[in-house]
């Protein structure tokens, strides 16, 4: 088998892996949690106001700052929307960390770990 050929078949092993993740159920649940919460303009906003009051945190520690955080996150508890996402998009990380997990075992390696690398 040439080296062409070898990359041909790996490619489409893998193009049949990515539809199998596609079709399952796990994914297609994460992607519907993902429309979702798109569609739901107080828990975007709600995430959106958290997100920047973070950043305004790491800027400047301030202890108002850090009250409006810890009731931001109990909102963010609270919403239906972005838990129904974080459960979803947990239940996708767990799948995918199964299959590296089978991956790296016959090639004896950490499949989707970083090389290091990098320029320079």
């Amino acid at each position: 088998m040439s080296d062409a050929e070898s990359v041909d078949t790996v490619e489409a092993k893998l193009q049949a892996f990515v539809d199998a993740v596609e079709n399952s159920e796990t994914y297609q649940q994460f992607v519907e949690a993902s429309e979702q919460l798109e569609a739901d303009q107080e828990a975007t906003e709600l995430l959106e106001t958290y997100q920047q009051k973070q950043q305004q945190l790491q800027e400047n520690f301030d202890q108002e700052l850090m009250a409006e955080l810890q009731e931001l996150q109990s909102d963010l508890s609270n919403n239906e929307t972005i838990q129904q996402h974080r459960a979803a998009q947990s239940e996708l990380i767990e799948l995918l960390q199964q299959t590296n997990d089978v991956i790296s075992e016959p090639i004896g390696m950490e499949f989707a770990q970083t090389s290091g690398g990098g320029c320079c």
